[in-house]
C-alpha cells in the first residue's frame, strides 16, 4: 500500500490551511497514495497554544471537518489530519486526529490523551485531554492504522496498546517543539515506537519554524524509507505487510514478552 506524508506549515489562517491540504491531498493522490497523512493542528497552529485554540475549535460535524471529508472524497484519498474540537469545558477544547475514507466518511478520530505541558508550554491549559486511553486503530484498503499525537511518541504504552490492538502502522502526527536534542529525539522515538512494536511509524509533523520538520517513515526494522527534511511537501512511500509479518516472525516479542 501506498501512503504519503504531507508536512505542513499551518498558521493561523484556516481557510490557507484547508487549501494546502487540498493541494497536498491531490499531489499525494495523483502519486498513487490511497492515504495521506497531515500533521497535529493541520487546520489551526501557532508557536504556542493559546485561548485563540478553544475559541476557533468546531465540533466533529463542523465546517472544517467537512472540508476535509469533501478533500478526502475529492480526491479519493483517505485523510488524516489534526484539528480543534469543542469540548463540554468552557475554555479547553480537544486537540483531536481526525481520519476520513475515500468516500469522505469518518473512520475514526482520536482525542490526544498526552498534553504537552513541558519545555514552558502548558497545552492542557487551553486543550482538555481526551476521555479515553482506548486504542484508536482503523482499517483502510487492508491496512490497520493506529493514532498517536505528537508527545504520545514518548509513552510506549500507548504504541504498544495500540500494536496489540492489531496495527500495522503508527500514524503519529505532531507538531513536535523545536528545541536541544529535539530533532535527534524525534527521529529516535520514531524508530524505536517502529522497532519494538514491529510496525512502520509515520511521523508527519509541521515544518519550521513553529516545529522541527522531518516527516519520517520507519519501516518496522528502523530504516527510514522517507525523510521530507526542512521544507513543507509532501511524499509517498510503500508499506508492506509482508514486510511486517517477517519483522514480526524473526523477533516474535508479542509471544516471549513475559510483563
Amino acid at each position: 500500500m501506498r501512503i504519503a506524508l504531507g508536512q505542513l506549515e499551518s498558521g493561523a489562517d484556516i481557510r490557507a490551511n484547508l487549501a494546502g491540504i487540498d493541494r497536498f491531498a491531490a499531489k499525494a493522490a495523483r502519486d498513487g497514495s490511497a492515504l495521506v497523512a497531515f500533521p497535529e493542528y493541520a487546520t489551526y497552529e501557532k508557536k504556542k497554544v493559546d485561548a485563540t485554540f478553544p475559541a476557533v475549535a468546531e465540533p466533529l460535524d463542523g465546517p472544517v471537518c467537512q472540508e476535509l471529508a469533501d478533500i478526502a472524497r475529492r480526491h479519493r484519498i483517505a485523510l488524516v489530519a489534526g484539528v480543534v474540537e469543542t469540548s463540554d469545558e468552557p475554555g479547553r477544547a480537544y486537540n483531536t486526529l481526525v481520519a476520513f475514507g475515500p468516500d469522505g466518511g469518518l473512520l475514526a478520530f482520536y482525542r490526544k490523551i498526552h498534553l504537552f505541558d513541558a519545555q514552558g508550554f502548558g497545552e492542557s491549559t487551553f486543550i482538555k485531554p481526551g476521555p479515553s486511553t482506548a486504542p484508536v486503530v482503523f482499517e483502510c484498503g487492508g491496512v490497520r492504522f493506529g493514532l498517536m499525537t505528537c508527545y504520545d511518541l514518548r509513552f510506549p504504552e500507548l504504541a504498544r496498546s495500540l500494536a496489540d490492538a492489531d496495527a500495522q502502522v503508527l500514524l503519529v502526527c505532531s507538531s513536535w517543539v523545536p528545541g536541544e536534542q529535539k530533532t535527534e529525539q524525534w527521529l529516535a522515538l520514531n524508530a524505536a515506537r517502529a522497532i519494538e512494536n514491529s510496525v512502520y511509524v509515520a511521523g508527519v509533523c509541521q515544518a519550521p519554524p513553529v516545529s522541527v520538520g522531518r516527516s519520517v517513515l520507519v519501516d518496522p526494522m528502523g530504516v527510514v524509507e522517507a525523510d521530507l527534511g526542512l521544507v513543507p511537501g509532501v511524499r509517498a512511500a510503500e508499506v508492506s505487510l509482508e514486510t511486517v509479518d517477517r519483522a514480526r516472525e524473526s523477533f516474535p516479542m508479542f509471544r516471549q514478552r513475559r510483563l
